[in-house]
């Protein structure tokens, strides 16, 4: 009878039953809420495992939607837990249908609950992303590497308005269909608050239409040069040579000239050769001769090779030289690039010649010595 009249007992309102019930689910919540979550991701693994065919494992699922599940937890498990209690009479709180404390309670934890909805369902959207990326990166062409980040991004803005549209209509009663009329008469402020916005997302269009890149291409920006790794709607972002990480809004790149490396397919060389001004011309007419055959010959040699005894400069006599390589490779470009210049090297040598350097000749009159 003791025990009975201790759980019937009543403190502000709730009887001890209430707030052992109340306890409970939240002790229960708090031990055994990373267990569910990783059940409830076993579950839509389970679900989605025959799309995903083992390209992307249940770990990097569980990384995705560990910590979205374990929030839609707590939130259930904080509401079961506080229903079970009452608010007290002597409070004069007002009723769930009339604005007070038990509606806004309400209207938190509903929003909170389509917002953990939401949160999932992203994150099983990045995840088709990565199935979809990891299939695509086993094609030749890279036009999928770009528009499935780009329909990914696409999709979960969608989500994100809808969940937004479905806060308001479903749990602050708005009328959606006079808001969504409003915003045309709002659009105009909006379009000028987010002018900057609105024209990188019109940037991204235009880039992933028009294709003057696409993901993995190196291209020259102004004085930047990188490879593209991403495209998005607001930024591109850019890998330099310096190895460091760029962003660029697309407005940028639409307004800028960008000259894209990857698609050139041969390279020029132009430089200046200097010999010292005591070379004798029969040598320089060897050296410009031999250095023209020794271009022509090399494999990579593209078009017409130009070597010309070219000008006399302040400290040399220079040869310019200009030829190209027939690769867009980088690595192909500089070894040949690098095997000529050695070979430059001998042929000067051969020739009884050395290469230039800034010097200057001081002339002494003897006679105004004398003097």
């Amino acid at each position: 009878m003791k025990d009975n009249a201790f759980i019937t007992s009543v403190f502000w309102g709730n009887t001890t039953n209430n707030y052992l019930w109340c306890a409970g689910i939240l002790v229960f919540g708090i031990l055994f809420r990373h267990l569910i979550s990783k059940a409830l991701s076993w579950l839509a693994y389970k679900v989605l495992r025959n799309y995903a065919k083992e390209e992307i494992g249940y770990k990097k699922f569980l990384e995705l939607l560990r910590k979205p599940f374990s929030f839609f937890i707590a939130i259930v498990t904080v509401y079961l837990a506080f229903s079970q209690l009452n608010f007290p009479a002597y409070w004069h709180i007002a009723p769930i249908e009339k604005w007070g404390l038990r509606m806004f309670l309400l209207r938190c934890m509903q929003t909170l609950i389509i917002f953990s909805f939401t949160w999932i369902l992203l994150r099983i959207i990045d995840f088709g992303g990565l199935i979809l990326m990891h299939r695509a990166l086993k094609t030749e062409s890279k036009t999928d590497d770009q528009i499935i980040p780009f329909v990914k991004e696409s999709i979960k803005i969608i989500v994100m308005i809808f969940s937004l549209f479905t806060i308001l209509g479903a749990v602050f009663n708005m009328d959606i269909t006079s808001l969504i009329a409003g915003l045309g008469i709002g659009g105009l402020a909006i379009a000028l608050a987010a002018k900057e916005s609105l024209e990188n997302l019109l940037g991204s269009f235009t880039i992933f239409l028009d294709k003057p890149f696409v993901m993995g291409d190196l291209i020259k920006v102004g004085s930047l040069e990188g490879n593209v790794e991403k495209i998005g709607f607001r930024s591109t972002r850019i890998r330099t040579l310096e190895k460091t990480f760029v962003t660029v809004p697309n407005k940028k790149l639409v307004d800028t000239e960008v000259d894209n490396l990857t698609k050139r397919e041969i390279r020029r060389i132009k430089f200046d050769l200097g010999l010292r001004y005591d070379t004798a011309p029969e040598s320089i007419h060897k050296i410009t001769i031999e250095i023209k055959s020794l271009i022509e010959k090399d494999p990579l040699c593209f078009d017409e090779v130009s070597v010309y005894f070219y000008a006399f400069a302040q400290s040399s006599l220079t040869i310019r030289i200009i030829y190209f390589a027939n690769s867009a490779v980088w690595e192909d470009y500089m070894k040949m690039r690098e095997k000529i210049n050695y070979k430059i090297i001998e042929i000067v040598s051969k020739n009884n010649a050395n290469f230039a350097f800034p010097t200057s000749t001081i002339v002494m009159d003897a006679n105004k010595e004398d003097a």
